[in-house]
């Protein structure tokens, strides 16, 4: 499998802080655009448990302010 470019959110907007993800050699990894370095990896599966809570509101709690 090839690997595809770096992806951000289209919420991002033009802000350069954000979390992008690509396909790599059959993986989904994550990064976060200002700390290239730091790269995340999970299967496509988990990811796609992981945006279906996101889009449920699982984890909504953890963008507010305590």
């Amino acid at each position: 499998m090839s690997n595809s470019s770096w992806q951000k959110s289209s919420y991002s907007g033009s802000n350069s802080d954000c979390v992008e993800v690509r396909t790599a050699d059959g993986v989904i990894e994550l990064r976060e655009s200002d700390e290239g370095e730091a790269i995340v990896r999970t299967t496509r599966l988990k990811f796609a448990d992981f945006l279906r809570g996101a889009k449920a509101g699982e984890f909504d709690h953890l963008t507010t302010a305590p």
